[in-house]
């Protein structure tokens, strides 16, 4: 077959095919069959996340260390043998209750002499009294036997003092630590038996950068945390601002009180503090849901699934979430999946909403200040 009944063949079958297709859209088909251009787009699976008004917190971080609201040294205030020790480490002792006491035989009988020399002037005086009403004593044996009295009282002072420094009681209530002595041992003057901590409040001191030094007064809140209880925290409050700012770390002092009842806290454990220099409330979606284009801010809300571009204006952003301060209404949802196939008036097959993005709305989010 020549090349020119080829071609011919090839043309007629090309006919062929063009009329049937003709034939099956006018006859078969119908008018109602969509062209490409009457489809339109196809939709985008997509994932919303709801716009919700939440309290944003600005926060500052920090490190510090308890110590006792109020922390003694238990000493004996005379030299002597312990014949009592009721020290237990980490027992909690009431204020007056007896924690050691000393051999005080010599100080009693001390105290015995010393009374009955003052019992026997005390009486002596009378007589002289008594006899200088009828003339029959000088004035100035009346004035040297008072003298002698109180000389006698005095000394009974000294022997009731020196009685009671053989006993060694608490000065106020809280727990004590560790010691090294047992009944018997000599102690002298000022040595240390134990320790005696107050721990029903712990305080902490920190240091703080001078750029918040306004933002911080007495009676905020901070929670504070400690590597030995990781699944609690404790909260406290600041007490006191130092009124002076160092001029070489150029950050100033603060100290805060936490509350500790059951003495959790022991002095000196070191402890994160997140201290909260400020509240707000905001309009807050999942940051996945921030589109950013050269200098717009922007996300994709979804209104009749359809995609609708809109410019926001964004502020704070924590743990997932951004604030928004403009641009958007709390109940909106807004795209946070699928992002990269949006296009604004683009139909939206909605996959899921995922209603929890942005947590829950009581809890509030700590921002690190800029």
């Amino acid at each position: 077959m020549s090349i020119f009944k080829q071609l011919l063949f090839l043309l007629l079958l090309a006919g062929l095919g063009y009329g049937g297709y003709e034939y099956w859209r006018a006859n078969i088909a119908g008018d109602d069959a969509p062209t490409a251009e009457q489809q339109g787009p196809r939709p985008v699976s997509v994932e919303l996340a709801r716009a919700e008004a939440r309290v944003m917190q600005r926060t500052i971080e920090a490190v510090g260390t308890t110590r006792a609201l109020r922390s003694i040294d238990i000493v004996p205030e005379a030299d002597g043998r312990l014949v009592e020790l009721n020290i237990t480490p980490g027992a909690r002792v009431t204020e007056g209750q007896i924690l050691a006491r000393l051999d005080d035989t010599i100080e009693r009988a001390d105290l015995a002499q010393a009374e009955a020399v003052l019992t026997e002037r005390s009486q002596s005086l009378e007589r002289i009294r008594t006899l200088r009403q009828t003339n029959a004593v000088s004035q100035a044996a009346l004035e040297e036997t008072v003298a002698r009295l109180a000389e006698a009282e005095a000394a009974a002072d000294r022997a009731r003092r020196r009685l009671a420094d053989r006993v060694i009681t608490a000065p106020f209530g809280g727990v004590v630590g560790l010691t090294s002595y047992d009944v018997g041992a000599r102690v002298s003057e000022g040595q240390v038996l134990a320790r005696l901590d107050d721990l029903g409040e712990v305080e902490v001191e920190f240091s703080l950068p001078e750029t918040i030094f306004a933002q911080v007064v007495q009676g905020q809140t901070l929670v504070a945390r400690a590597a030995a209880f990781p699944d609690r925290s404790f909260t406290g409050t600041i007490a006191a601002v130092d009124s002076r700012i160092d001029s070489i770390s150029r950050a100033f002092r603060t100290r805060a009180v936490i509350p500790n009842p059951d003495s959790t806290l022991p002095a000196g454990m070191f402890l994160s503090l997140t201290l909260v220099l400020a509240e707000s409330e905001h309009i807050t979606v999942p940051e996945e849901a921030i589109v950013f284009q050269a200098a717009q801010t922007y996300v994709f809300v979804a209104e009749d699934d359809v995609a609708r571009r809109r410019t926001v204006t964004t502020g704070q952003r924590r743990d997932g979430v951004i604030a928004i301060t403009s641009g958007l209404s709390a109940g909106e949802e807004v795209v946070v999946r699928g992002l990269a196939r949006v296009r604004d008036g683009a139909p939206l097959n909605i996959v899921a909403r995922d209603r929890d993005a942005t947590a829950e709305s009581s809890a509030a989010a700590p921002e690190q200040p800029t």
